[in-house]
């Protein structure tokens, strides 16, 4: 991710906002280094400025979509516990770009439950379908590893970590009591 402070300070993405602050809206000047086609960004200072973002630690992934067929082939997209919003949208928790007939936001849904140790694959509120192996889905269905899931022009394998062979709590209380 290529990173850019602005004068009042705000770190934002200028591969995503491009050169201008999301925060204030004020312009980053930049500059080419012709010797090797990089942006030279202009620093009041060589400060070390603190990352903002989570101190929490990392959300543990539950299972994971494998592009097998699209725009997207070969990605892979991480899942983690609870509700996985897919689309092509910033918001979406599953952002899958490349493919413009997958549907912004809430194309579909995919939910680990944690208790249950279970994954389900839920219809989004969006107009475009999707399909678990082949079957459209207009309601909640039980996944299982190497399910195909299609969503617009592009198939996925779901491949769960989690479920009845590990589950992250118990991981981590045996490490704890090790």
């Amino acid at each position: 991710m290529s990173l850019t402070r602005c004068k009042n300070g705000h770190m934002f993405s200028s591969r995503r906002h491009g050169s201008l602050c999301p925060y204030c809206n004020v312009a980053v000047e930049t500059t080419i280094n012709p010797s090797n086609n990089r942006v030279i960004q202009p620093s009041d200072d060589d400060k070390t400025m603190p990352y903002l973002g989570e101190t929490e630690g990392v959300e543990p992934v539950t299972g994971w979509l494998v592009c097998i067929e699209g725009p997207p082939l070969g990605q892979d997209f991480k899942i983690y516990a609870e509700k996985n919003f897919i689309g092509r949208s910033d918001e979406m928790h599953i952002r899958i770009l490349g493919d413009n007939t997958i549907s912004r936001r809430n194309h579909a849904v995919i939910v680990y439950d944690p208790k249950q140790r279970n994954f389900y694959l839920l219809p989004g509120d969006a107009s475009g379908l999707a399909y678990h192996n082949n079957e459209a889905v207009y309601s909640p269905v039980e996944l299982q590893g190497y399910d195909v899931i299609q969503l617009g022009r592009s198939k996925f394998i779901f491949l769960p970590l989690c479920g009845v062979h590990f589950e992250w709590e118990h991981h981590q209380l045996q490490h704890q009591e090790a």
